[in-house]
């Protein structure tokens, strides 16, 4: 299967003068990112609330994406157009009315991640006309499956939770103790924290929409037409002026999953990158075939991790994540493949797969652009799920670990920071110490010596320790680079690896990477993460910079 976006339809649109541009384009970003601040701060679960695992943007009368927050989860921002367009494809927009929206989490059918993501889309009306959409997508703590939060023994996609397929509702009949609330409250296990976050998405969108609504009162609805349009044009013209520059050729990178959590064969992940002109093409054939776990990655997440990868190589921050980058774009992967699996394959941990597809969309970049390219970091969703059910109730911590980045020409790469697709901040310890009482964090620091040494090393990774305050809770967890560090590049040193263990009195119990455990009163669970690689050779590594990490204790003698 492959894509390429679709330049917008012509039609006459109206001339902007520089100033009028300037302020509508920038009243749209700053209104997407506002939809993501009130979210995530009007969220119930730590997920949303405080790890940001969620995005919004704005999308013109098309479905096509104009402004994203591009502080939120750039992996959810880069489907938000592929995922609208099987929306409307169920009914057109031009059926819509106030009040509706499209809702959808089908990996198959456009949700484009996993079933824990909700997509919501509301149209935005401005005197009784489709000016655009408001967007909104969140992780979900629970969505029902076979477990709580993650379901790591899924063989098939209907076992991981309830699907959505894309779907129009009424947010006045439907919800707020409609039908369709009422369905979602019956198959979760936590519904006070997923119908509070899906609440709160409906919030976000609402923002949107009254940010758009004043924008067209002020400048007309002609005006703000036409700088979504211009915002998309302006775009694609960076994107294409870049990849101009780059030298006519193919490039090939690869890299591997660690295993499918059944056998110990790794998983490879090939990408062939086509530089011809002002456009580039991405073909993933020769990566291996679809697993039984759920490791598997939907088509459209493959496509946000390809754009995610190109957009951080080729462009800076002042250049919209919106339509216009995807026009110079072609992807491809072959069905039945491990980035484009046939239904109803299993995916809950499609991020594993994704990040190693990132990782060798940089690498062959990396042979025609080494000043713009790092090496790998440990690009790596470590996801883990602490739950325990208690007099009825289910209480379910989900969080997602990151590592250290790798270095770069320039510097060296960052310390226990969100991986590039993910960007979670943590959750405060001092939240998990209010919200839960069956666990408490014991540790949390940055582990010395784990970043890839170079000219500039690799980013450092940390370690969390849970002390198990009673018995009969679950952890279940998936992760990647257990086994397989990231790379260096350019001269520098690999990364390190990650683990995870049980600390029961005198015993050590290991964790693999995608598994699920009981735990007991008084286990200590100790996460590590690993670093990212070295950048150039350890031997142009400045004595100044070798003294200030032995002074911070980030590399020992």
């Amino acid at each position: 299967m492959s894509v390429r976006q679709a330049r917008r339809s012509p039609e006459a649109v109206e001339k902007l003068s520089p100033v009028d541009y300037a302020i509508i384009s920038q009243a749209l970003m700053s209104s997407a990112r506002e939809m993501g601040v009130n979210l995530c701060r009007s969220a119930y679960s730590t997920i949303v609330r405080e790890a940001k695992d969620a995005s919004t943007g704005l999308l013109d009368a098309s479905g096509a994406s104009v402004a994203q927050s591009d502080e939120l989860i750039p992996i959810l921002v880069g489907s938000l157009s592929h995922t609208f367009r099987h929306c409307a494809a169920q009914t057109p927009p031009t059926e819509l009315k106030e009040g509706d929206f499209y809702i959808t989490n089908h990996p198959y059918l456009g949700g484009g991640q996993h079933l824990q993501d909700i997509f919501v889309f509301m149209p935005i009306f401005f005197q009784g006309e489709l000016v655009g959409f408001s967007a909104a997508v969140a992780h979900h703590l629970d969505i029902g499956g076979g477990a709580p939060g993650i379901t790591t023994a899924a063989t098939d996609f209907y076992q991981e939770g309830l699907i959505l397929p894309p779907t129009k509702y009424n947010l006045a009949r439907d919800w707020n103790g409609g039908p369709f609330e009422r369905l979602m409250t019956a198959n979760v296990r936590v519904p006070d924290q997923t119908i509070g976050d899906m609440n709160s998405q409906f919030a976000a969108c609402g923002t949107g929409i009254a940010r758009v609504q004043e924008l067209c009162a002020r400048h007309g609805v002609a005006k703000v037409r036409a700088a979504m349009s211009e915002m998309q044009e302006y775009a694609e013209r960076r994107v294409r002026a870049v990849i101009q520059s780059i030298p006519d050729g193919v490039y090939v990178g690869e890299d591997a999953v660690d295993d499918d959590g059944l056998s110990d064969t790794p998983l490879r992940v090939r990408a062939t990158v086509t530089v011809k002109g002002d456009a580039i093409s991405v073909d993933y054939s020769g990566t291996c075939d679809q697993v039984e776990t759920n490791l598997n990655a939907p088509f459209a997440s493959t496509i946000g991790a390809t754009l995610s990868a190109l957009k951080s190589a080729l462009t800076t921050d002042d250049v919209p994540y919106n339509e216009g980058v995807f026009r110079a774009v072609t992807i491809s992967a072959p069905l039945g493949s491990l980035l484009n699996p046939h239904s109803p394959a299993p995916v809950r941990a499609r991020m594993e797969s994704i990040y190693r597809a990132f990782d060798c969309v940089i690498k062959a970049l990396g042979q025609a652009i080494p000043e713009r390219i790092a090496a790998c970091g440990f690009d790596t969703t470590v996801a883990t799920c602490l739950s325990k059910l208690d007099k009825g109730r289910y209480r379910v911590y989900l969080e997602i670990h990151n590592g250290g980045w790798g270095g770069s020409p320039q510097y060296d790469g960052c310390d226990a920071v969100a991986g590039p697709l993910s960007n979670c901040t943590n959750v405060p310890v001092e939240a998990l110490d209010m919200d839960f009482d069956f666990f408490r964090v014991e540790g949390y620091g940055l582990l010395a010596d784990t970043g890839g040494r170079g000219r500039h090393r690799g980013g450092l990774g940390f370690y969390r320790s849970y002390r198990v305050l009673k018995d009969g809770v679950k952890f279940a967890i998936y992760a990647d680079r257990f086994r397989i560090p990231p790379s260096g590049l350019a001269g520098g040193e690999d990364g390190t690896t990650g683990s995870c263990e049980i600390q029961r009195g005198d015993e050590r119990i290991q964790v693999r990477s995608k598994d699920s455990v009981k735990l007991l009163k008084g286990d200590l669970l100790v996460l590590k993460t690993g670093g990212g690689g070295g950048y150039g050779p350890i031997t142009e590594r400045s004595n100044a910079a070798i003294a200030r990490d032995l002074s911070a204790g980030f590399v020992t003698a």
